[in-house]
């Protein structure tokens, strides 16, 4: 496993019953990246966490934390973790600062230190105006950001988070995005989380899981580059017909609507536009709008669930 390597999972299955949560995944989390672990609700992402974290066992597979084998060396692997789970494990009756001193007795940092690791923990997640309210008194933002406080105090190398933002309002759910990014930038990130633009504005890659199987593991460029649509609105003056356009090259097929509109499905590898506009002038077709579409990043994502369907279903059949 390369050193930059600090989460290597392999096989990793669970099993509740007869029924499989996590189907035989494999994936890696390099040093310095913030993973987008996406999926519906039920597909199997908070079972893979807490197998990660060591909060549930695997009923098969390898699971190895900053080259330590959580079997193996769980203590070793453990201190490499740092973890919010969906619900922030805060004691609401105790003061910021204290239930942070507190933790970090949890994770044997020496006496010495943990005043530095306090206040460290405290900057880093803007927490300076709330460390001595206590946490029942503060709104579910702050709370969140003390849950992931607590996860990052004992600097730990790879930091998973659950569903930080789940149950915000919408200035909340910005600061804590904020602070995801801060943190990529010196921890190694893993957001699980169900919200689809979550994952678009922090992360640097994505992995979708559906019935407990990947059916998508890319970086977000690449994620982008899916989004990417084979389909053109244009608006003309006088309407070609349908017949004039689909002999443009790398026009497949065309629709037209009411006002001289039409929706052009073209090549994915190639764009017809050029000499779409070549060809309107020539004939006078006054083109005066054309438009790409663009796919969202929810389309891909029910595309993608829906081909995971698709295939779930010729599997039964066969």
């Amino acid at each position: 496993m390369s050193s930059d390597t600090l989460i290597s999972v392999k096989n990793l299955s669970r099993y509740y019953g007869n029924f499989c949560a996590v189907d035989n995944i494999n994936f890696e989390v390099k040093r310095g990246q913030i993973l987008g672990f996406l999926g519906p609700n039920g597909a199997g992402k908070t079972t893979t966490m807490q197998m990660i974290t060591g909060t549930l066992a695997p009923t098969t597979g390898q699971i190895s934390l900053a080259g330590h084998d959580l079997l193996d060396y769980p203590i070793q692997a453990k201190t490499a973790i740092g973890y919010l789970p969906e619900q922030p494990p805060v004691y609401k009756e105790m003061r910021v600062n204290e239930y942070l001193q507190f933790c970090a007795k949890l994770h044997n940092i020496p006496s010495s230190a943990i005043s530095y690791a306090v206040n460290n923990a405290i900057e880093q997640c803007g927490l300076n105006a709330v460390a001595k309210r206590l946490i029942g008194n503060l709104s579910k933002g702050y709370q969140q950001r003390v849950g992931i406080a607590q996860a990052i105090i004992h600097t730990p190398q790879v930091v998973i988070l659950d569903e930080p933002t789940i149950g915000l309002d919408p200035i909340q759910i910005r600061e804590i995005r904020a602070l995801i990014r801060r943190l990529g930038k010196e921890h190694s990130v893993i957001l699980s989380t169900h919200i689809l633009p979550e994952v678009q504005a922090v992360c640097s890659h994505v992995q979708i899981i559906n019935r407990g199987q990947f059916i998508l593991n890319d970086t977000i460029d690449g994620l982008l580059n899916q989004m990417q649509s084979t389909h053109l609105q244009a608006s003309f003056h006088n309407l070609p017909s349908i017949e004039q356009l689909e002999q443009i090259q790398y026009i497949e097929s065309v629709e037209i609507f009411a006002d001289n509109k039409v929706r052009i499905q073209h090549n994915i590898e190639n764009s017809p536009v050029e000499t779409l506009v070549e060809q309107s002038v020539a004939n006078n077709w006054r083109l005066y709008e054309l438009i790409p579409e663009q796919r969202t990043l929810e389309q891909v994502f029910v595309d993608l669930t829906n081909a995971d369907e698709d295939s779930l279903i010729t599997r039964r059949i066969a």
